[in-house]
């Protein structure tokens, strides 16, 4: 059970570096998530923003291999996946501190 909830706290985590780029401000409430879903970033560029925006957030992330492979399984899927793994991610309490931070990746990896 506890091995369940750290790979979708990991999960979590790998949305919320994606989401990162959607905009600072959200907290709780419910983010765009169109951005994240429709995003042309690929992996390098996410983790560049993502170590750009956070870099403490960056370290947990990387130390998650449940959560990289995750956010490869996300970059690879189409939108309307996209959509539903983070409507998934969102719904983790765990990972709502990490909100603003993906939605600012999220607009920002392009630069990436």
């Amino acid at each position: 059970m506890l091995t369940l909830s750290l790979a979708r706290a990991a999960a979590g985590v790998g949305c919320l570096a994606l989401s990162l780029t959607v905009g600072a401000g959200i907290a709780c409430a419910d983010p765009d998530l169109g951005p994240i879903v429709n995003t042309t970033c690929n992996y390098g560029q996410v983790m560049g923003a993502l170590n750009a925006e956070s870099p403490q957030a960056a370290a947990q992330f990387n130390a998650s291999p449940a959560a990289q492979a995750w956010l490869h399984r996300f970059l690879a899927a189409p939108p309307g996946k996209r959509q539903q793994m983070a409507q998934q991610a969102q719904s983790l309490p765990a990972l709502q501190q990490y909100t603003g931070v993906i939605v600012r990746v999220a607009n920002t990896c392009n630069n990436y």
